[in-house]
């Protein structure tokens, strides 16, 4: 046995003497047996038996501890997880990673709030982000995150994480009022500037005799770095004395470690975004509820340029052919193009639900997620006159929902059996306009230059019981029956469209678990799970058209398949909880973009890879007062070998890291309450290496697109002034890491809030 296998399992076995568990957070998931029981009559993702390893924290933890500009920023400390969030505001990269899924794997996971699906399952990747705008972060009552696919209720998708988000519903009146500021000085290559924003948000609600209601707007103004920078690789040039002489690039090393020249920073975003939330919720009786939710966000988005390069009379050079170190370089108009973008999406949520705690309970809940307008403007002329150019529309893309829940407990509440049951139903619907405008800036759209459109749907049955078949056994078995659809999928040029093959499919999902209550302080319990992760539309309807023909496409494209296993130790240990976790993923056909050397031409789109492996360990601590009073600790460690086992179609990749998921993760986060009035936290992040390609041949990460490791530091500083008053200051990234996910993440940005609550 490899020594890294046998430090795995000495870990678990030093776990079995000390002990493992998940904390309990009062008003949450009530934990029996090494599974969650979830009660309450609020609209949630969760079923009401969870099989699986679970994780929280709540509003409260959140506003006292975690500089949170954004809600995903809730998820920053919890185990495993990592979202890659490049500055404050990030509404299109920020991607959630999970113990055996990178950065890159947006569809592998699921995010929801009160029920409403956030993710974004049209895609795969960074442009395909969960919408984590329609949250914010003075909403939340408390997440929960379920760490693998072991519940019928959820889709493949779930095969990494279900975050499922609470948002505050009131029962007495209550009103806050949060203002705050963030800067950040950022340097890297010649970009070397502060960069500001603030955010304001207000929320108001009450409890009318059955009636709820809650009401929250935020504006958040925001300033972020230069993302993206434009490059030429040395050997690329020709060797010559024609073009303009030019000073200004920056020498540097990309991820394959080979000598290119740093032209210039672009994609420097300045965003604002607003943000509205009216909820309304209505008993009919004490155990039965509707609620309504709609949700409002609007983002104007502008992205600049700078040069680096200038000319012998100083003055700046965007175009044209230039000369570097007596090498000639062609400059194009997208190496230093900016752009615009005006979005406003809307999503409503409407629940019906029945929580007795009898024989029968159930829910119906629907949900809608609407493009409402989507539009980013680029020039196709250089800079800095530029005028004609192109206008990217995807108004009209969104999804809906529709769940229909049951649970059936046979011998009532204090049976053996619990039974989830239900139908779940999911459209998606992408569609994206590309065209030609004389003016980039504020002109209509004129001639067709592209298109690109698809739909997919996906029904579901699933059945799962949870029984209690002795007094210290719990067992789980469940399974999920999809039916997949992929229909009017179709690509355009400026002259013709052209449809693609529709595909239909169905696929059978089984789960299974137990738990056992060794003693009042102890327990084990075992998962395991199949996961079946169907292409999205941008996945499956992918290609160009050349000579009136869809190429680069791959019409049979095959959904992931996983299987998933966790075994687990559960411990109380008085004043803390400590859990371990051994967890191993079988991915066969997982969706990659890579380059098929077996053709020639050799092919480069998204393919399946043909398997992929993942062990791991997970290990989590929860103390209260450790050492002295009022000092909490949370951490975690995670250990993950994942490595590409097969893949036919690209054989250098077979024995290399999967992409973005580093051997090593830690989180901690230790808080001192030195009063009633003082919260201070010092929070420790820790990633490490990481490759961003299926062959490992970028291993310099810290780089321009190399992926990199990173350990950051955060504090905080929480004042509750009087009883309506509260101050927070803040540091994140408090020791300057410059650290990259192929764009360079934020460097110290202080932060500091002021809170009303009345």
């Amino acid at each position: 046995m490899k020594s890294s296998y046998r430090l795995l399992y000495a870990a678990l076995l030093a776990a079995l003497a000390t002990g493992a568990s998940a904390q309990q957070v009062s008003g949450g998931p009530v934990k029996t047996l090494g599974t969650v029981t979830v009660t309450g009559g609020r609209p949630t993702s969760l079923p009401t038996q969870i099989p699986t390893t679970i994780e929280g924290v709540t509003g409260e933890q959140v506003e006292d501890t975690i500089n949170a500009t954004d809600s995903e920023d809730a998820l920053k400390y919890l185990p495993s997880l990592l979202v890659r969030k490049r500055y404050i505001g990030d509404y299109d990269h920020a991607v959630l990673a999970s113990r055996a899924s990178g950065t890159g794997n947006s569809a592998r996971s699921l995010v929801y709030a009160d029920g409403i699906l956030l993710s974004n399952l049209l895609g795969n990747g960074a442009s395909f982000t969960p919408r984590w705008g329609l949250v914010t972060p003075e909403e939340i009552e408390r997440v929960d995150v379920l760490y693998g696919p072991f519940s019928a209720a959820y889709p493949g998708n779930s095969v990494g994480a279900v975050v499922d988000y609470l948002t505050r519903m009131p029962t007495k009146f209550e009103g806050h009022a949060k203002l705050t500021g963030f800067t950040q000085s950022f340097q890297q290559y010649g970009a070397d500037d502060t960069y500001s924003g603030h955010q304001a948000s207000a929320s108001l609600g009450n409890r009318n005799g059955n009636w709820f209601w809650w009401l929250n707007v935020n504006r958040l103004d925001s300033d972020g770095q230069p993302l993206v920078f434009a490059t030429r690789l040395v050997s690329a040039g020709t060797a010559s004395g024609a073009g303009t002489p030019v000073t200004g690039a920056i020498a540097d090393k990309n991820p394959q470690n080979r000598d290119w020249w740093i032209l210039g920073a672009t994609n420097q975003v300045h965003t604002i975004q607003d943000h509205a939330k009216a909820k309304l919720a209505y008993d009919f009786s004490p155990t039965l509820r509707a609620s309504y939710t709609l949700g409002w966000w609007q983002n104007e988005a502008k992205r600049t340029s700078q040069t680096y390069l200038h000319d012998a009379a100083g003055k700046p050079v965007y175009s044209g052919n230039v000369n570097i170190g007596g090498r000639q370089f062609a400059l194009t108009p997208a190496d230093f193009a900016p752009s615009n973008g005006k979005l406003e999406h809307v999503m409503h949520g409407l629940s019906v639900k029945s929580n007795i705690q009898g024989v029968w309970d159930w829910e119906v809940a629907a949900s809608l997620y609407d493009y409402a307008k989507d539009q980013v403007r680029t020039p196709t002329t250089a800079l800095p006159a530029a005028s004609a150019g192109r206008i990217t529309d995807m108004g009209g893309t969104g999804w809906h929902a529709l769940s229909l829940k049951g649970t059936w407990r046979p011998d009532g509440a204090a049976g053996a059996h619990i039974v989830d049951m239900g139908y779940q139903r999911e459209n998606y619907k992408l569609r994206t306009l590309v065209s030609d405008t004389p003016d980039w800036l504020n002109g209509g759209a004129a001639a067709r230059f592209s298109a690109f459109n698809g739909n997919s749907a996906l029904q579901s049955l699933y059945l799962q019981d949870t029984w209690r078949f002795a007094p210290a056994w719990r067992a789980t078995l469940g399974g999920r029956l999809e039916e997949w659809h992929a229909y009017g999928g179709e690509i355009a040029n400026a002259s013709s469209v052209l449809p693609f093959v529709e595909r239909k499919e169905t696929h059978f999902s089984p789960k299974a678990a137990i738990a056992y209550q060794v003693s009042s302080e102890l327990a084990l319990k075992a998962s395991l799970g199949r996961a079946v992760r169907m292409p999205t539309v941008a996945e499956l309807y992918q290609g160009s058209i050349s000579t009136g023909t869809i190429v680069n496409n791959d019409p049979n494209l095959r959904p992931e398949k996983s299987w998933t296993s966790e075994w687990t130790v559960e411990r109380d240990l008085g004043n803390g909880l400590m859990r371990a976790t051994l967890f191993h993923e079988n991915t066969r056909d997982a969706l990659y973009s890579q380059t098929n050397v077996t053709v020639t031409p050799s092919l480069t789109n998204i393919q399946n890879v043909d398997e992929i492996h993942t062990s791991g360990l997970e290990l989590a601590y929860q103390a209260n007062d450790i050492g002295l009073r009022g000092l909490d600790l949370n951490s975690s460690l995670t250990y993950a070998d994942s490595t590409i086992a097969k893949n036919a179609k690209f054989p250098a990749s077979v024995g290399k890291w999967q992409p973005r998921v580093p051997k090593w993760r830690a989180n901690l986060l230790a808080t001192y309450r030195a009063n009633e009035k003082w919260t201070h936290t010092l929070g420790l992040r820790y990633s490490g290496r990481q490759y961003g390609t299926l062959d490992n041949s970028d291993p310099n990460g810290f780089s321009y697109t190399g992926v990199s490791k990173f350990l950051v530091a955060d504090v905080r500083m929480h004042y509750r002034v009087a009883r309506q008053w509260s101050l927070a200051l803040g540091i994140d990234n408090l020791n300057n890491y410059k650290y990259w996910a192929f764009h360079p993440y934020t460097q110290r940005t202080v932060v500091a809030e002021l809170k009303f609550s009345m």
